[in-house]
């Protein structure tokens, strides 16, 4: 963290290693409370306001500062006495809590979560705000909901999840009117400033960074190409039971849960896409996950960043459909075990590299190639997995409850796969918190899900 000779007050620091080159995106949530208590100050706005006022001016500066452009740089820049406040909206529905929460689990992003700014850095656009809140509430005050979007290249779901409890948290010492007139305590203040990895420079390690794309600059994007198939959003629920057999097969085959999730999903959608279509078997299926090693990289929870790399691996769509379980499962083991701290470091150097030549032929007038996410570019199948499941995404109680339900909204793009926790999933008092998975799948109509005897057991009524 630097603070600048000219001005006193302003403090900047580099997001440039959290490899905010490519997470140039907003994320967002929606979370629904229910008023069951029927208190007529329920999650009222400017006690919502009040606190994240207060969160950010006291403890999250950085959040309400600005993003930097400096050459190859990106840089946050805050200050002691100047401030980006995060803009919250508010609206209130004439309908009752049951079409509410309809809206929510249809993931209606256009009525329940705030409207975007361009969220690509650049010299022209640095006044983009990091987090952004709409409020929705009912004339019948039986319940409400808070659309959050956050801008990735600041916070990974880690940093989310932890703001959103700390905001919560002071919330909820505000109402309850905890050490009147002090600042109340949050409890996990954040650190700021992604450190050195210089030294995890490793010259023998050769990889070919599978999960970058470079293209002609004419097709390159930062946004989901949709491709010409309609894209459906599935949802698969995993109950507790099913759980118990699939971690015993993860054990027989000596991989984690979560391997064996992508595992069953990667196979299958490749079996259920090339049965549709046999003509595609040298095509493209594509394997694709995030990862966060904070815990490779000593970082602390509390760290505000964004340390998220994406590991992938592209295989001929009719070998995964033939190919056993294991041997899937082993392949999924094998391309996350890829994500280590010095593959961070090379991950980084690669993407910078790659940017220092895209600005030097922007200044000399050259069309060259340009770096995309390769889960970005089109290919025939995808399975491109991140799960949220260790998130403690229903322990952000206001001072009204935890979250009824919360929603991940539906994201467009073929081959998105959100590894989902319910409910039940905290302070729920079930043994190891125990609890059904839910997978939210996006995948072209066509594919019938039905004909998986594997997936066709977590098909559960639709709410979507």
């Amino acid at each position: 963290m630097l603070q600048a000779d000219a001005d006193p007050s302003e403090f900047r620091y580099s997001a440039t290693n959290n490899i905010s080159y490519m997470y140039q995106v907003y994320c967002s949530y929606i979370l629904l409370f229910k008023n069951t208590t029927k208190q007529d100050d329920f999650m009222a706005a400017q006690h919502l306001q009040d606190g994240l006022k207060m969160l950010v001016r006291k403890y999250y500066q950085p959040v309400a500062g600005w993003f930097d452009v400096r050459g190859d740089d990106i840089d946050v820049v805050f200050y002691a006495d100047k401030f980006n406040d995060p803009p919250l909206t508010t609206q209130t529905l004439d309908i009752d809590s049951k079409e509410l929460a309809s809206h929510v689990y249809k993931s209606n992003v256009a009525l329940l979560v705030p409207d975007c700014p361009s969220s690509f850095i650049s010299r022209e656009n640095r006044d983009i705000p990091m987090f952004l809140v709409k409020a929705t509430y009912l004339e019948s005050n039986d319940a409400m909901t808070l659309g959050v979007t956050y801008h990735h290249s600041l916070m990974d779901g880690t940093a989310f999840w932890t703001f959103m409890n700390n905001w919560a948290s002071l919330c909820k010492q505000l109402y309850d009117q905890v050490s009147p007139g002090l600042v109340p305590l949050i409890p996990n203040p954040p650190s700021f400033g992604f450190p050195g990895i210089s030294h995890l420079h490793k010259s023998e390690l050769q990889v070919d960074h599978s999960e970058y794309a470079l293209v002609d600059s004419s097709s390159f994007t930062r946004v989901f190409l949709s491709g010409k198939d309609k894209i459906k959003e599935n949802l698969f629920v995993i109950s507790v039971e099913q759980q118990h057999g699939l971690r015993q097969m993860a054990k027989e085959f000596g991989v984690s849960f979560n391997t064996i999730l992508c595992a069953i999903f990667w196979k299958e959608i490749s079996v259920l896409r090339y049965n549709a279509r046999p003509s595609t078997a040298q095509d493209i299926s594509l394997f694709t996950c995030a990862t966060n090693p904070r815990a490779q990289l000593g970082l602390s929870k509390n760290l505000c960043a964004s340390p998220v790399i994406n590991l992938a691996e592209p295989r001929p769509i009719g070998k995964v459909a033939a190919m056993e379980l294991r041997d899937v499962a082993l392949l999924v083991s094998q391309t996350v075990a890829k994500g280590s701290a010095e593959y961070v470091y090379s991950s980084t150097s690669f993407l910078l590299a790659q940017r220092q030549k895209e600005i030097s032929n922007e200044k000399l007038g050259i069309s060259g190639d340009k770096i995309m996410l390769v889960y970005v570019c089109p290919a025939y199948a995808k399975c491109v997995v991140s799960s949220s499941r260790n998130f403690p995404i229903y322990q952000s109680d206001f001072g009204f409850g935890q979250p009824e339900y919360v929603r991940p909204p539906y994201l467009p793009f073929d081959g998105c796969m959100r590894i989902w926790p319910t409910p039940q999933s905290a302070c729920s008092g079930t043994a190891n918190n125990e609890a059904p998975l839910e997978i939210y799948l996006s995948q072209p109509d066509y594919v019938d899900f039905t004909q998986s005897p594997l997936l066709s057991p977590f098909i559960v009524p639709s709410l979507l």
